[in-house]
């Protein structure tokens, strides 16, 4: 196979200096997603993938992006004091009551321009006493909505979370600013909100700012707990938690244009039936779960609109941190495609920490720790993926691969067409106005990311001289206007 070379957008970037730091994804030297291709002889099957562009209203609204609001943002709720989730709720000026209060104030202000197509409304609940929870409390999500155009029930999500804590979890009087650890996710938010407002997109979108979640992600359980409730189809949720650490020493200097992405893969627990997941087993498609290819999917736009989000995602095999976790795991736990967006190097020394000088070392996650240009990248590359989502036609459905075809012959009376090396890929048709055609992507199978791309036109199936030992497949909607869906891993035919 040929592979496409990365020359076009590093040229395009010439401007990103990350693109000659170590660890830069776009070298023009290498190849988009490339991986050693065990496939013998070379096919010529369809083309190298070109991440998709933005068009002119993308590229408009990534520019209205601004680090000042995003310093507004982080500044004002760290100086809240604490945000932890027992801290009190009757000030206007401390604790997470006052922020809570501020958030639905600010997304209030945020929907004026909308003309009432965004509402805002608190989404609540009282969680009892657990380990974390000494007293029952009021959890409450901040939400700002817009619902769909064209399917009101197709949904994308984006979360942070306002509540903050101190290394000792049950601590909820003295401070923890959490300027990092998450007013920065909470900021990303806000940005996506305000930047939507004014919009109309196809599908619908949710910003919810969470609360709870250093006590073990409440507000947002809570919160897909009640889109699963009222049967939302939950598309992708976008979660950002600690994404404002961009330079500053001892890390100085680094690559601080680099977001990591993790995303689950089908082992994940509560997400797969044991069933499906001795099928993914044998078939060896754990790395292509939805999770992992709406992770693929943001990462492709982000390297479309480099020019414009000024940043590289780097997609990462794993569901979370090593050992640790947030709240995209509440929307994976409700059987939700969800990936969480964290900075490319953490300092655990101003994450969890009592703000503090100890033997000349400052500790606390403080706002001199915050790079804010850096945050706003991270809502652009959120904005990016989440509106071109929004505004692509739904994930295609019911995608198989068959069994028959390019498997040894079953008797003499097989017929030759199916004694090949051939695969054909069905999906289900019809049912979105928005579709203009379909794309089959794939790569080699040892591929973090789809290389190639067949654009197959407005049917149900497809069958390509390609090996399904050799390669991972996808199927992906294009609408008119050339906006994608994330691609959707084909089941064997007849698989649960």
């Amino acid at each position: 196979m040929r592979f496409l070379s990365l020359l076009s957008i590093a040229t395009l970037a010439s401007a990103q200096s990350f693109t000659a730091l170590h660890g830069a994804l776009y070298g023009s030297n290498q190849s988009w997603g490339y991986s050693a291709d065990s496939s013998w002889p070379q096919s010529t099957v369809g083309q190298p993938l070109v991440p998709q562009a933005p068009d002119a209203e993308l590229q408009s609204m990534l520019a209205e992006v601004s680090s000042d609001r995003v310093k507004n943002i982080v500044t004002t709720l760290a100086n809240f004091g604490t945000r932890h989730t027992l801290s009190m709720q009757n000030s206007s000026t401390r604790g997470i009551g006052a922020a809570r209060n501020w958030l639905l104030k600010e997304m209030q202000t945020l929907a004026e321009p909308s003309k009432g197509r965004m509402e805002v409304f608190y989404n609540t609940y009282i969680q009892g006493v657990t380990k974390t929870i000494l007293f029952p409390v009021n959890v409450t999500n901040v939400v700002a909505r817009i619902n769909g155009s064209s399917d009101s029930n197709r949904t994308y999500v984006v979360t942070g979370h306002y509540d903050s804590r101190r290394i000792n979890i049950l601590d909820y009087t003295n401070d923890a600013p959490g300027a990092d650890d998450d007013a920065t996710g909470v900021a990303v938010v806000l940005e996506l909100a305000r930047i939507c407002a004014t919009k109309q997109p196809r599908a619908t979108m949710i910003f919810a700012a969470t609360a709870g979640e250093e006590q073990g992600l409440y507000g947002s359980a809570h919160l897909a707990q009640t889109l699963r409730n009222a049967s939302v189809n939950v598309e992708g949720n976008f979660n950002n938690d600690i994404v404002g650490t961009g330079s500053f020493q001892p890390f100085a200097p680094i690559n601080n244009y680099t977001i990591r992405l993790y995303g689950a893969s089908y082992l994940y627990p509560q997400t797969t039936t044991g069933s499906l997941l001795r099928e993914i087993g044998i078939i060896g498609g754990e790395n292509d779960s939805p999770a992992r290819n709406l992770g693929r999917f943001i990462a492709e736009v982000a390297a479309g609109a480099m020019a414009h989000v000024d940043m590289q995602v780097a997609l990462i095999y794993r569901p979370d941190r090593y050992l640790r976790g947030g709240d995209h795991e509440s929307f994976l736990s409700q059987g939700f495609p969800a990936v969480r967006f964290t900075e490319a190097v953490e300092d655990f020394t101003h994450q969890h920490q009592d703000p503090r000088v100890a033997n000349g070392t400052q500790y606390g996650d403080l706002l001199q720790y915050v790079d804010f240009e850096y945050t706003a990248r991270v809502a652009a590359v959120n904005l990016a993926g989440m509106w071109s989502a929004a505004n692509a036609p739904a994930l295609p459905r019911n995608v198989t691969i068959s069994t028959v075809v390019g498997f040894p012959a079953a008797s003499e009376s097989t017929p030759l067409s199916e004694v090949s090396n051939d695969s054909l890929i069905t999906w289900a048709t019809g049912s979105d106005a928005l579709v203009e055609s379909y794309e089959l992507v794939w790569r080699p199978a040892g591929n973090l990311q789809w290389t190639h791309s067949l654009d197959v036109g407005n049917t149900g199936s497809v069958t390509v001289d390609l090996s399904k030992d050799d390669v991972q497949f996808g199927i992906r909607a294009v609408g008119a206007d050339g906006k994608k869906s994330p691609a959707v891993f084909p089941l064997p035919a007849g698989a649960v």
